[in-house]
């Protein structure tokens, strides 16, 4: 591969990561396709243990996120669909107040929901801090796991 198709990959991986952080893009799938379209070119034994090595890492994290943010949703006993409405607001909140409306109105659909379930506010409010708790956990390990994959590209490319 050309060191310009290098420098493009390393840009599209940089989208990633950026996506992760801030839940606009799918991240570690743009971090994945990038490897995969620089083992495509780059061909070769090592160029495709890399990118078998980064989709290893990126398949643990998509599941260890879940599993992780799961077990901390279901200790708080906040249910899937709470966090699903929040989802939902949180999309449209990017649209109506660009960015951090995705952040309140995620928020304030978690919190809604569960003022509306529990009829408590405190109760509902340690349910929407659950729910951002799950959602850092989910996006750290996500990262954590992009950035392996990052790493691995950068060995690949140094060996390549």
């Amino acid at each position: 591969m050309s060191v310009l198709g290098e420098v493009l990959v390393g840009l599209a991986i940089a989208v990633g990561l950026v996506g992760i952080v801030v839940q606009i893009l799918p991240g570690n799938a743009l971090v994945l396709g990038s490897v995969l379209v620089w083992a495509w070119v780059t061909g070769g034994t090592t160029a495709w243990v890399c990118f078998a090595m980064a989709a290893l890492v990126i398949v643990l994290a998509e599941l260890g996120q879940w599993l992780l943010a799961g077990r901390h949703m279901r200790r708080a006993d906040v249910p899937w669909s709470t966090l699903a409405l929040g989802g939902v607001a949180g999309i449209v909140g990017f649209f109506v107040v660009p960015v951090v409306g995705l952040f309140l109105f995620f928020a304030g659909a978690v919190f809604l929901a569960e003022l509306a379930r529990r009829r408590d506010r405190r109760v509902a409010w340690r349910a929407t801090v659950v729910a951002l708790q799950a959602t850092a956990i989910t996006i750290g390990i996500q990262l954590a796991g992009g950035l392996v994959a990052t790493v691995t590209w950068v060995v690949g490319l140094v060996l390549t």
